[in-house]
């Protein structure tokens, strides 16, 4: 707040520090990145100064009382000063923490045409699915097409499981091949903390028996063909499943 503070009515926190404050990439430097569109004269001590005339409201907000870029601009800034290995990084976890935003950025990046960064940071969103918003029925409808159209028998859909006294809804199940597919979304998935127990979920079902795949919604949505194959060699195969 003081570096913010001594750069003007104007300034806000932004690029590496503010990436920091907003919790999607960490700085440990000494000194504090802060943009003020309209400051003339000498910067203050420890603070690395931008000035940019682009910067607009829309770009601006408070976190935690300090004025900081928006997530998206931070990106865009970001997308200047740090490899790609760090922005992409930057951008993975502004999307596990909920903050990103593709419309804010899409039209962010149209507007800032020429800038530097502009190219880097489209190629570090190019990942980015909207198409994960999908609601959990509109996915299972779209799995279910995908089995009417390969002439596949349907599955269970959130069918009740006991395993080893825990209990489990997969996705999608078919009791007589033992077969249970679940479809991840990066949104969902994407915390250390959800990985780590859909992989524990994961070793409790195959060793009672049942195969266990995961498919992406970007999967379900773009390869229904070789997704469809796939689930097809495994109901062929013998179940495993202990009774």
């Amino acid at each position: 707040m003081a570096a913010v503070l001594a750069c003007g009515p104007e300034a806000v926190l932004s690029h590496r520090s503010a990436a920091a404050h907003w919790g999607i990439r960490e700085d440990t430097r000494s000194r504090i990145d802060v943009t003020a569109p309209g400051r003339r004269g000498r910067i203050p001590a420890g603070i690395d100064a931008h000035r940019h005339a682009s910067l607009r409201p829309a770009d601006c907000t408070r976190v935690d009382g300090i004025p900081c870029t928006s997530v998206s601009r931070t990106l865009l800034d970001l997308a200047a000063v740090v490899s790609y290995r760090g922005l992409r990084y930057a951008v993975k976890q502004a999307e596990v923490e909920g903050l990103f935003d593709l419309t804010e950025m899409n039209e962010l990046l149209g507007r800032s045409r020429g800038r530097r960064g502009v190219a880097r940071l489209r190629m570090a969103i190019a990942l980015h699915e909207p198409r994960e918003q999908l609601t959990r029925r509109e996915l299972e409808e779209r799995f279910f097409d995908l089995c009417r159209e390969a002439g596949l028998p349907l599955p269970e859909v959130n069918a009740h499981l006991v395993v080893g006294g825990i209990s489990m809804m997969p996705d999608f199940l078919w009791h007589g091949a033992g077969l249970i597919v679940e479809a991840d979304s990066r949104k969902v998935h994407g915390t250390v903390a959800a990985f780590e127990e859909d992989r524990r979920r994961d070793q409790r079902l195959t060793a009672a028996g049942w195969t266990v795949i995961r498919c992406t919604w970007r999967q379900v949505l773009d390869e229904p063909e070789r997704l469809a194959n796939t689930i097809r060699s495994l109901l062929a195969s013998p179940s495993r499943r202990r009774a």
